[in-house]
């Protein structure tokens, strides 16, 4: 049966984060407010991404620590889960990005790098960008979240989730699909499905709130069918970043959950108490990546599957 938890994450350090104005119009999480101290920004996103990637580290997570170019840098290529998966038979998928800025974060000397400097496998690379020249996109599992061992995928459609290519993808893979739609507080798309829910081994968090209430049964039936306790958020908590959680697991085998440290703020004791259930929470400090990113802990950490 396939993992649904990886002992090994792929991140990248910044060279010049901030604020994406072809990203913002869409990504409601984004603030734009003192967006043009762009060198204080990306000195204090590098100060929180070092000490993220040392929590991970010092519970036993093996973090591939990737440098962004210097010669080209690009504003979002912390969150390199949008253009890259990959999976336990060898496969690694690049994906088509919605923002043209973004689309030079795919670095195929990055995946090759997996192979030739960690010992990793890779046996087939799919690249889907060419579904960019028609106007379709997938970012990778900011649009999708994967259940591994049930061979499923829970997907809301936004400009950034093409519906048509994510019934492809699913075919092509051998995943049943389920989708839904997703709003915030003002009725504004939500722009990835992975600040919506999170899917672990055992617990899945979701905000059901955004949802239009006609969706709601039948995704949470689709969770209760695969296993999975069920721990429902608020919008409000949602906007705090709470949906974006990521469960990982040390090399001794050990499983955490992993979140920033205003999404654990926001969450009530006995939520709290409920995740602790299933794993330790590892929390850090991201204010300035999730300010002017848009993103968190979770949109940080592409999960390698590849076997050695």
């Amino acid at each position: 049966m396939p993992k649904q938890v990886t002992d090994t994450l792929l991140m990248i350090r910044p060279v010049r984060f901030g604020y994406n104005p072809q990203t913002a119009g869409n990504n409601s999480f984004q603030n734009a407010e003192g967006s043009e101290n762009e060198q204080a920004i990306q000195a204090a996103a590098l100060v929180e991404f070092d000490a993220f990637v040392q929590k991970l580290r010092a519970v036993g997570v093996r973090v591939l620590v990737f440098s962004d170019r210097v010669d080209a840098p690009q504003p979002d290529s912390i969150f390199p889960n949008n253009w890259l998966s990959t999976h336990d038979n060898g496969l690694a998928v690049l994906y088509p990005m919605y923002a043209p800025n973004r689309r030079a974060e795919r670095r195929l000397d990055l995946v090759q790098a997996l192979t030739a400097e960690h010992g990793l496998e890779v046996r087939m690379i799919v690249d889907l960008s060419a579904n960019e020249m028609h106007g379709r996109f997938l970012e990778g599992t900011g649009s999708m979240i994967i259940d591994r061992e049930v061979r499923a995928i829970y997907a809301c459609l936004s400009p950034r989730t093409d519906a048509l290519l994510l019934e492809e993808y699913a075919q092509t893979f051998g995943y049943q699909l389920h989708t839904f739609d997703a709003f915030d507080q003002h009725g504004q798309p939500i722009y990835h499905t992975n600040v919506v829910m999170h899917l672990g081994s055992r617990l899945a968090v979701i905000c059901l709130e955004a949802l239009p209430v006609e969706q709601r049964a039948g995704i949470r039936h689709a969770l209760d069918l695969a296993g999975k306790q069920v721990l429902e958020i608020s919008l409000d908590q949602m906007n705090h970043f709470a949906g974006n959680m990521l469960e990982v697991r040390s090399a001794g085998g050990q499983h955490y959950t992993v979140m920033s440290q205003q999404a654990l703020d926001s969450l009530g004791g006995e939520q709290r108490a409920l995740i602790e259930r299933h794993t330790p929470i590892i929390a850090s400090s991201l204010d300035t990546i999730e300010r002017f990113g848009g993103g968190s802990a979770r949109c940080m950490m592409a999960e390698v599957f590849l076997g050695g």
